[in-house]
């Protein structure tokens, strides 16, 4: 079975560090889900399962190497290089979100707010509150949504620049955003040598749950075929 959480994740399942779930630091989720269900468990980061599904079924079918940027108020991103999953010597690549903690003052929640008070990271009815404003015109709600996309295509920029992705693919909420495109294609041609295509996710909310699926489905290659060099097999 194939799981996807938000946060670090070791190979055994264990969730190492989780900030937008900080409930789930520590927590032995593999083990917790295969004493349940008596099967072996593999889980993944939700955004590197998530750009998983786009390689396999989504906007990034037939790209080897490709950026998924999971959008949120603790945005994450997943990469393929090379046709294989990028986990990173620890399993802490992508995670974008930990940028403002490195000299940034505004949190995202701060950024997206049209009051004096952050959002809360996992209101994500408060968030669509203020991208629906937004498309009504409203002032604050306009001013919020440019200040959260100035962020994020900034966050994907530094990506870019790093990794040179053929194909940056657009997910979670913000692929409901009307002209994230835009926006994107326009910093990263300032800011990127070579600005790669950026597309809106293809599988939406089934993203992560349909990554999963394939890391299980590569498992099972794995096992029985001896299949070498799939996806998401860990180095």
């Amino acid at each position: 079975m194939g799981v996807g959480t938000p946060g670090i994740v070791e190979a055994d399942g264990t969730v190492r560090l989780g900030t937008a779930l900080p409930g789930w630091t520590g927590l032995g989720l593999g083990e917790r889900l295969r004493r349940s269900f008596k099967c072996p468990v593999l889980v993944e980061n939700d955004a590197n399962a998530a750009v998983v599904a786009e390689h396999w079924k989504g906007a990034a079918k037939e790209t080897c190497d490709v950026v998924f940027v999971l959008a949120g108020l603790s945005p994450g991103a997943g990469s393929l290089i090379g046709g294989r999953l990028h986990r990173g010597y620890s399993g802490a690549a992508g995670e974008i979100g930990a940028l403002h903690l490195l000299g940034r003052e505004a949190t995202p929640e701060t950024l997206l707010s049209t009051t004096d008070e952050p959002l809360h990271p996992l209101d994500e009815q408060a968030v669509a509150e203020v991208f629906a404003r937004a498309r009504e015109g409203d002032r604050r709600a306009l001013a919020a949504v440019d200040r959260f996309t100035r962020r994020l295509v900034h966050d994907v920029a530094a990506l870019v620049l790093a990794l040179d992705p053929e194909l940056v693919v657009i997910g979670g909420w913000a692929a409901g955003l009307d002209g994230v495109l835009e926006p994107l294609r326009r910093e990263l041609a300032r800011y990127c040598l070579r600005p790669p295509r950026v597309a809106l996710s293809l599988l939406g909310e089934a993203a992560v749950a349909t990554g999963a699926l394939r890391l299980a489905l590569d498992h099972v290659e794995e096992q029985l075929f001896a299949v070498d060099g799939t996806v998401t097999a860990r180095r």
